[in-house]
């Protein structure tokens, strides 16, 4: 019988982007703030948008980060870094060219203190299985994320679990983002485009739409993916706003994703990092679209170690809260599902290091 699993509580300053872009907080402020509200022990952090000259950072800067995190009493937990093929005007970068510019992003990883680099969806296991062993150079483990529109069963995510299986390194893994396994259209985006003036009968519209394809369950393929696109701009050139027909279909199909929680089982083993992704909280102290509850119990119940970084997506639309209240409710969230599901969400900083340390060191099985 596997133990429960006690997830470290963490979080992402992505959560942070607006106050972070707006200026109201520096990334010494922010790394404080998050110690002092407890959003942590853990702590995520994406490379470029957050580190000035990533990943070319020189050794003052990087000893300055490491103190800073330690004198607050946070653990890193994973690095975003980028798979950015695009970065010439006028070519792609090729093969070699891609692994070079990821190995720098993970040497810059490493020297940070970060035991795992996320990595992006579109990287092919051919590309993975060359990264293992530079992940095992520097000890980085890859955690390649999982992004609605795919989820845990699509099938290049098991032609990765596939391959991972292959090549049998410890280094090669996933990160969950819950945002593939939602169960409704955020709340807080509804409100936010009938603040741009969207008409009452499109809102119900876009919301009836999407719980019909959360019925049907994941598009078959991307022909289907795109199809369901074109209903939400349909819908929106149907009730006389055709210039919020794109954002609605990028959103309802490409960030709300209509996979079942129990979809995660498919890469249980290879997860070595979660996205707690969500997009508000409501009235009742809950996340209406993401079931937190059911995805924390899951965790505990296959004996998840590793860290839950709270990922706030609603910073993009929502101006009208503070990110740092929604997190602070979301976590309390999972804290309680946690109980709930007889085991507890880490919160002392010394016991997830440890603990952090012994997930990342267990053979898949």
């Amino acid at each position: 019988m596997t133990e429960l699993g006690s997830p470290v509580q963490g979080v992402t300053l992505y959560s942070f982007t607006r106050a972070f872009h707006g200026r109201q907080v520096d990334l010494e402020g922010l790394i404080r703030k998050v110690a002092a509200d407890g959003f942590g022990p853990g702590l995520e952090i994406v490379g470029f948008s957050s580190f000035r000259g990533f990943p070319a950072l020189d050794d003052a800067y990087v000893g300055w980060f490491k103190d800073l995190v330690a004198e607050v009493g946070l653990v890193p937990t994973s690095l975003a870094i980028n798979a950015d093929i695009g970065i010439h005007r006028d070519r792609l970068l090729d093969q070699d060219e891609l692994i070079e510019y990821m190995r720098r992003q993970i040497e810059a990883a490493a020297r940070l203190g970060f035991p795992i680099a996320r990595v992006q969806i579109s990287l092919e296991p051919d590309s993975m299985e060359r990264l293992a062993p530079v992940a095992e150079r520097y000890g980085v483990t890859l955690a390649l994320e999982v992004h609605a529109d795919q989820y845990a069963s699509h099938p290049r995510i098991l032609a990765l679990r596939d391959r991972y299986e292959q090549v049998g390194s410890p280094f090669l893994g996933f990160t969950a983002d819950w945002g593939a396994t939602t169960v409704g259209f955020a709340p807080s985006l509804i409100e936010a485009y009938r603040r741009r003036g969207a008409p009452e009968s499109l809102l119900t519209a876009v919301v009836d739409l999407w719980n019909e394809f959360f019925e049907a369950g994941p598009p078959a393929d991307q022909a289907e993916h795109g199809q369901r696109f074109g209903r939400f701009i349909g819908l929106a050139a149907q009730h006389g706003r055709p210039d919020l027909g794109v954002d609605m279909g990028i959103n309802a199909t490409g960030l709300f994703g209509p996979a079942r929680v129990d979809d995660w089982l498919e890469i249980m083993p290879w997860i070595r990092h979660v996205h707690g992704k969500h997009f508000g909280i409501d009235e009742h102290g809950e996340e209406p679209s993401v079931p937190v509850r059911d995805l924390i119990r899951l965790l505990v119940e296959q004996g998840y170690d590793g860290a839950v970084s709270s990922e706030y997506e609603g910073w993009h639309w929502n101006s009208w809260q503070s990110p740092f209240e929604v997190i602070a409710g979301e976590q309390a969230v999972q804290r309680s599902a946690a109980e709930a599901a007889g085991s507890r969400m880490t919160t002392d900083s010394a016991t997830a290091r440890a603990q952090l340390a012994a997930h990342l060191a267990q053979p898949v099985h």
